[in-house]
């Protein structure tokens, strides 16, 4: 875990306890060592943490400790927050709910005039068209492409001929009435786009494919003149 991620995780794990805990306690919840433990309590301390207590007694958090209010301008806020609550509208239930915990999350460390301006944000997002075609769970892709599997797909042309492909997926294009699956196609040999409400079934293989979705996913930019990133 990188250290800026452990500071935020032991920040968090001392908010659930509104009694001391041990430090052996929140090394276990943590799974770092006791002196790593001491070491982030005493950075937290040093970056204004109101922590009391100490080794052998316990440590508890007192309210009041927020992450530095200059972290987001107003602008950066109400990015994150639209972001979010299109995300929250158009992703799958795992990404929607992950999106509703990550604007929650925000919210909890803003002050509260800033809190005041997200929860009145006049940034709205629509809810999706219920004539919008269907397609299968994203999560099982959003997986394959996170962990460089193929997928197997009965897929369905324009005209409604059904082909398997065995296919690398690379990325999901989201677009205001279908999803996207860019991938390199195995039959074809070339990179390739899936509607994916014509995905009839899909199947995570266990195989990985033989390069690097960065280096297909900077391939296909190229294959389509787009700009590098």
């Amino acid at each position: 875990m990188a250290r800026a991620d452990r500071l935020l995780a032991l920040l968090q794990a001392l908010r659930r306890h509104r009694y001391p805990v041990t430090g052996e306690a929140l090394a276990a919840q943590l799974s770092v060592s006791l002196r790593t433990l001491y070491r982030d309590i005493a950075t937290l301390r040093g970056q204004g943490a109101h922590i009391e207590g100490e080794a052998g007694l316990g440590y508890v958090l007192k309210p009041g400790f927020l992450l530095p209010p200059l972290m987001f301008t107003q602008e950066e806020i109400e990015a994150l927050v639209l972001g979010g609550r299109w995300v929250a509208q158009h992703g799958d239930a795992v990404l929607g709910a992950a999106a509703r915990e990550a604007v929650d999350k925000i919210a909890a460390v803003l002050p509260e005039a800033l809190r005041r301006n997200l929860d009145g944000t006049g940034l709205l997002v629509a809810r999706p068209s219920t004539d919008a075609p269907a397609g299968p769970d994203m999560g099982p892709i959003r997986i394959a492409i996170r962990d460089e599997c193929k997928l197997v797909l009965d897929y369905r042309d324009a005209g409604g001929a059904t082909s398997q492909r065995t296919v690398w997926p690379v990325a999901i294009g989201f677009f205001e009435q279908t999803r996207i699956l860019v991938a390199w196609c195995e039959l074809r040999q070339a990179f390739r786009h899936f509607r994916l409400d014509r995905i009839a079934a899909l199947e995570v293989s266990a195989a990985r494919y033989p390069r690097h979705r960065q280096a297909l996913l900077q391939a296909w930019h190229a294959s389509e003149g787009i700009p590098a990133q």
